[in-house]
């Protein structure tokens, strides 16, 4: 059996169902990434850490660059996390309403949904990273782990206003953990309906074999062998060319002769060698009508 990819789904119904559960999260994370960029709580949950003790301090990379031990910001807090989950929100939206086109008129085909959800896998995948990266910068607060917002509750924030931007981090984190683990889900069925069935096999062998039959038909006929295209329009125009049979201009008619045309008056006209009388005839045909009409008569007792 010949190898091929498969282009239809194991699960269809699973596919629409994933679709159509992404959406609110899609949304929800567009949102909450929206809200929070460029920059509405991180540096005030940053602050609010390090009061704490559960991380370092911003003043900490103040410090240090006043000392000249320029120290880099932690990933958790940077600027390039928030903007790095606001551009892969904004590309998963986009991706969304294109797949479930694609998928409504059957060209979201399973390769190509396993390559589209492990491009997404990769970017959400580092998108957790970032919002869970360590902050060690401050060797007296350093902290290996998540940031306190994800590990902690939110009630231990000093003021109610830190305390909605805590539960909004939180929220964020669990929205990205819930896509994260959807294209993983897309990415596995992709997978495994790219794995073709013995039944899908088999179709696969029989338009193979058809496809080779009429390939081996076509090579095999003599005009495609023996002439050119050239060839072959020359001979079609010379066919075209060779004059028409007699009586059949204008269309198929039968011939008239003076004989038909006294039968039919005869028969009431209904005769079934009625035609016009200005088409040619052949002698054979006259000589056949004049003996049928001949044989008629006699039938009839009549005189010819």
């Amino acid at each position: 059996m010949g190898f091929f990819i498969p282009r239809h789904w194991r699960f269809p119904k699973v596919i629409w169902a994933l679709l159509i559960l992404e959406f609110p999260f899609t949304v929800a994370n567009l949102a909450l990434f929206g809200i929070a960029a460029p920059n509405l709580y991180r540096t005030i949950l940053w602050q609010e850490g390090g009061m704490h003790g559960y991380n370092s301090d911003p003043s900490t990379v103040l410090y240090a660059a006043a000392n000249h031990r320029p120290v880099k910001t932690p990933l958790v807090w940077s600027n390039f996390q928030t903007q790095f989950n606001l551009v892969v929100g904004v590309f998963s939206m986009f991706v969304l309403l294109t797949k479930f086109t694609m998928f409504t008129v059957h060209a979201f085909w399973p390769l190509l949904s396993l390559i589209v959800h492990l491009a997404l896998v990769a970017l959400w995948a580092v998108s957790i990273h970032a919002q869970t990266a360590p902050d060690t910068i401050d060797p007296k607060r350093a902290n290996n782990g998540p940031p306190w917002y994800i590990t902690k509750n939110c009630n231990v924030s000093s003021s109610t206003r830190i305390k909605g931007y805590c539960m909004q981090a939180k929220s964020a984190f669990a929205v990205s953990v819930v896509m994260l683990v959807l294209f993983a889900t897309h990415a596995i069925i992709a997978a495994y309906s790219l794995r073709p069935t013995k039944e899908a096999r088999i179709a696969h062998d029989q338009k193979v074999a058809e496809k080779k039959a009429e390939k081996e038909l076509y090579e095999s006929s003599p005009y495609d062998n023996e002439m050119t295209a050239d060839e072959q329009w020359q001979h079609m125009w010379e066919l075209q060319q060779l004059p028409r049979t007699p009586g059949t201009a204008g269309g198929m008619r039968s011939p008239m002769t003076p004989r038909t045309k006294a039968f039919n008056s005869l028969d009431g006209g209904q005769g079934h060698y009625a035609r016009e009388p200005h088409q040619p005839v052949s002698p054979v045909a006259e000589e056949e009508h004049g003996q049928w009409y001949e044989g008629r008569g006699k039938g009839q007792g009549q005189a010819v």
